[in-house]
């Protein structure tokens, strides 16, 4: 599969640095999930671990490549959320788990080349986790690279930020990510881009799951209220229904269009009866409840308290 075009010179230095001899000990890959830093890594390191590399790509043949993508190359692992001993998935990555990264990373690579470690998500690490980390920047082994995969990498800590080379993926200028997706055959994707917040990898994945039609029931749903003809309860169900957080986002979406039509003096397409200030609270408020949804409070009183707000 052809990697995405906006991923091309990020590929190209990192090459130069593996060229040079200059690979850092550590690097932070992070920004928007959807343009692919996941795939660019696991290509990059099926490249660094194979044995006969062609310009910085596995060859797919080798003993290397067939361990990597079988998922048992002794030379890389992978750090993520664990099961706790009840069986139920954690919520962060805990200070055993780095603990023991950093012990296995302390030996010796058993195929005498690179040791490559993933820590994805790294901004789920709590802060014991984090700081057992630091050790591991600040004493790495030869021939080691430590990987952090981060979404949201300002949760990280500072001292962990700045041991690692960072890498950001930004979203690619409009008429790219439109041609991109073009290529693969996406539909509407003037309407997915704009539904994604502008990225291409969303927009691939929302138009071909749905979510155009639930971004026009959202709006339809907002302007009824607006109105008075809505219920609050049957909005809430309905969201809640099916991918309330997406809902969240494209709610926030349609204030935002809202509160710059009010701007240039045009027709609200919502007709909500708030002001600028009370329109920019509300955006404010649905990105919290966005946030809110995967914590322990009852979606339905957190809709409500939102929805209570619009008018």
């Amino acid at each position: 599969m052809t990697a995405p075009p906006w991923l091309a010179e990020h590929w190209v230095r990192l090459q130069a640095r593996v060229q040079r001899g200059a690979l850092p000990h550590a690097l932070l890959l992070c920004g928007p999930a959807g343009l692919g830093k996941r795939d660019f890594l696991r290509r990059f390191v099926r490249g660094l671990l194979c044995e006969r590399p062609r310009d910085g790509e596995g060859c797919g043949e080798c003993r290397s490549c067939r361990l990597f993508e079988a998922g048992t190359h002794p030379d890389f692992v992978t750090l993520g959320y664990a099961l706790r001993k009840d069986g139920v998935q954690r919520s962060e990555i805990v200070v055993d788990q780095v603990r023991e990264l950093s012990a296995r990373l302390a030996m010796a690579s058993q195929f005498g080349g690179w040791q490559v470690a993933v820590i994805d998500p790294a901004d789920a690490m709590n802060a014991a986790a984090a700081n057992a980390l630091l050790k591991t920047l600040e004493e790495p082994s030869a021939q080691t690279l430590l990987v952090l995969l981060a979404d949201a990498p300002w949760r990280l800590p500072q001292t962990i930020r700045s041991r690692c080379q960072r890498i950001e993926f930004q979203l690619p200028p409009a008429e790219q990510a439109l041609a991109w997706l073009a290529s693969q055959g996406v539909a509407q994707a003037a309407d997915a881009l704009a539904a994604a917040g502008g990225n291409p990898g969303l927009a691939r994945e929302w138009a071909a799951s749905g979510a155009l039609d639930r971004r026009q029931e959202v709006r339809k749903d907002l302007a009824a209220l607006a109105a008075g003809r809505g219920e609050a309860m049957a909005v809430i169900r309905r969201w809640l229904d099916s991918e309330p957080a997406q809902r969240l986002w494209f709610a926030a979406q349609a204030v935002a269009d809202e509160a710059r039509a009010q701007a240039a003096g045009q027709s609200p397409p919502l007709a909500s009866q708030l002001d600028a200030d009370g329109l920019q609270a509300w955006y404010a408020a649905a990105n919290r409840t966005r946030d809110a949804l995967s914590g322990p409070l009852r979606g339905d009183l957190l809709l409500l308290e939102l929805l209570a707000g619009w008018r």
